[in-house]
C-alpha cells in the first residue's frame, strides 16, 4: 500500500511538472476534454433540471389520474381541433353517475375554472384563476396549507362562502400572507372568507397546463355556481384518480366503458370524450428529454475524442522524453505493471484536470442562468460522479498505448537513447 502511494505521488509530481513545462501543449490537450465535459455535464444538468421542473408540474395535475374532457390534451402541429370542438362538455351530473359506477377506492371530482378578480380594501388582482371543485378534490390534489385550514365537507355541500387563496395572491393583497386568514374579500358576484392560504408552489415551466395555485383561489363547486358562472363555458372536466395498485390503462378502460354507457354510444360510434392520463404526459416528457440528452452526448463525445487524441499525443511525447529514465527504472527492478500504472495514472490525472475545469465552468454558468431566469439549475451528485467516470475512462483510453510502449521497453536500449 505504501509503495503504491509513493508511485502515485511521484507520478502526480511528474505530471504537474510536465504540464507546467509545456503550457501551450497542455492547454490545447486539455481544451478538448474541458469542452467535452462542459457540453455533456452542462446539457445533462440543464435538461435534468428542466425535466424535473416540468415533471413536477405534471405531477401537480395528480398521480395515476385521468382527466375526462372533450379536448384531447395531446397537442401538435396537426391537432384536429375541429374534431373536438362540437363534442359535449362534461357535466356535474355525469360525475355523480360516474361516482356511482366506479369503486369506492376511486376518487371522482368535477372541476370547472375561469378567471376573474379578487379584491381586498384598495388592493385588487385581475385575471385570478378560480377553481371550483367538488369535495374529493383534496384526495387528488393533496394541497399543503401554509396558514389556516382547508375546506370542510360541509362547506362543499352548502356552498359556504369560504375559499383557499394562493400564496402570491395573499402576499399581494395583505403583505404578510398569514394576515389573509379570516379576512373577507370581494369576488365576482359576492364576498367570501379566506379560511386558508396554500403553501407557495413556485414557478413551473408547464405554464398554463398546471394548476398554478400561487395565483389561484380554490372554492367549492356550489359556491362557483352561486356566483353565476356557467360550467359549460368555463373549462369543465371530470378528474378521476385510481388506487396505486391500478394501472393507468386499466383505469382508462373502466372509465371508457362507463362514459360510453352514460352517453349511450353505439358499438360503431366514436368516443365523444377524451381520456387524458397524466402518466402519458410524463412518458412523453421523458421521451422528449431523452432525445435532447442524446444530442448533448453526441456533441460532448466529439469534443472528448479530440481531447483524447490530444492527451494521447502528450503521453507519446512524454514517453519519448523519459525513455532513459524509464530504462533506468527498469534496470533497477521496476516491473512492467509499475511503469504501466505510472503512465496510466498520469494520463488519467491530466484528463481529470480538464474535466474539473469543465465542471467549474458548468457550475458558474448554472449559477448565472439560475439568477437571470429565476429557475434553479443544479448539478447533481450523480452527474458529478458521471463526469469523474468519463474523465477516468478517457484518460485510461488515451494513455493505454503509450503506457504499454513504455512498459515493454528494453532497459538497455532505453538507457542508451537520447
Amino acid at each position: 500500500m505504501r509503495k503504491t502511494f509513493q508511485i502515485l505521488l511521484s507520478t502526480l509530481k511528474l505530471a504537474v511538472q510536465e504540464l507546467y513545462k509545456n503550457k501551450l501543449r497542455t492547454f490545447l490537450s486539455l481544451f478538448g476534454v474541458t469542452i467535452g465535459i462542459f457540453c455533456i455535464i452542462g446539457v445533462l444538468s440543464t435538461v435534468s433540471s428542466l425535466e424535473q421542473n416540468i415533471q413536477d408540474g405534471v405531477k401537480s395535475l395528480g398521480t395515476n389520474t385521468v382527466y375526462i374532457d372533450k379536448w384531447d390534451y395531446q397537442g401538435g402541429a396537426d391537432y384536429p381541433w375541429w374534431k373536438y370542438v362540437n363534442r359535449p362538455t362534461p357535466k356535474m351530473l355525469e360525475s355523480k353517475i360516474l361516482r356511482e359506477k366506479v369503486g369506492a377506492n376511486i376518487n371522482v371530482v368535477f372541476n370547472f375554472s375561469t378567471q376573474s378578480f379578487v379584491e381586498f380594501e384598495n388592493n385588487k388582482l385581475e385575471n385570478i384563476n378560480y377553481h371550483g371543485v367538488t369535495d374529493e378534490f383534496f384526495e387528488i390534489q393533496p394541497l399543503e396549507i401554509q396558514y389556516g385550514r382547508s375546506l370542510t365537507k360541509m362547506e362543499f355541500d352548502r356552498g359556504t362562502p369560504s375559499i383557499l387563496m394562493g400564496y402570491e395572491n395573499a402576499e399581494f393583497l395583505f403583505g404578510n400572507p398569514e394576515r389573509a386568514v379570516g379576512k373577507e374579500v370581494n369576488l365576482r358576484k359576492g364576498k367570501a372568507i379566506v379560511v386558508g392560504v396554500i403553501k407557495k408552489q413556485g414557478s413551473s415551466l408547464l405554464g398554463g397546463g398546471g394548476w398554478r395555485f400561487d395565483q389561484s383561489i380554490v372554492l367549492s363547486y356550489n359556491l362557483m355556481k352561486q356566483m353565476l358562472f356557467d360550467e359549460r363555458f368555463n373549462n369543465p372536466k371530470i378528474i378521476v384518480k385510481g388506487p396505486e395498485n391500478m394501472s393507468s390503462d386499466a383505469l382508462k378502460g373502466e372509465l371508457k366503458g362507463a362514459m360510453r354507457s352514460m352517453r349511450r354510444l353505439g358499438p360503431t360510434e366514436e368516443d365523444d370524450f377524451a381520456l387524458n392520463a397524466i402518466s402519458d404526459f410524463s412518458k412523453a416528457v421523458s421521451s422528449l428529454f431523452s432525445n435532447v440528452n442524446m444530442g448533448g452526448w453526441m456533441i460532448g463525445l466529439l469534443s472528448l475524442i479530440v481531447g483524447a487524441f490530444g492527451i494521447a499525443n502528450i503521453m507519446f511525447v512524454t514517453v519519448r522524453e523519459r525513455t532513459p529514465y524509464i530504462g533506468l527504472k527498469k534496470a533497477i527492478g521496476a516491473k512492467k505493471k509499475t511503469i504501466l500504472m505510472e503512465f496510466l495514472l498520469e494520463s488519467s490525472f491530466i484528463c481529470i484536470i480538464g474535466g474539473m475545469i469543465g465542471l467549474i465552468l458548468v457550475i458558474i454558468l448554472s449559477k448565472i442562468l439560475s439568477s437571470v431566469f429565476n429557475f434553479p439549475i443544479t448539478v447533481s451528485g450523480d452527474i458529478l460522479g458521471l463526469a469523474f467516470g468519463i474523465c477516468l475512462f478517457i484518460g485510461i483510453l488515451a494513455g493505454i498505448i503509450p503506457a504499454i510502449i513504455a512498459a515493454r521497453m528494453d532497459p538497455v536500449v532505453a538507457i542508451r537513447s537520447k
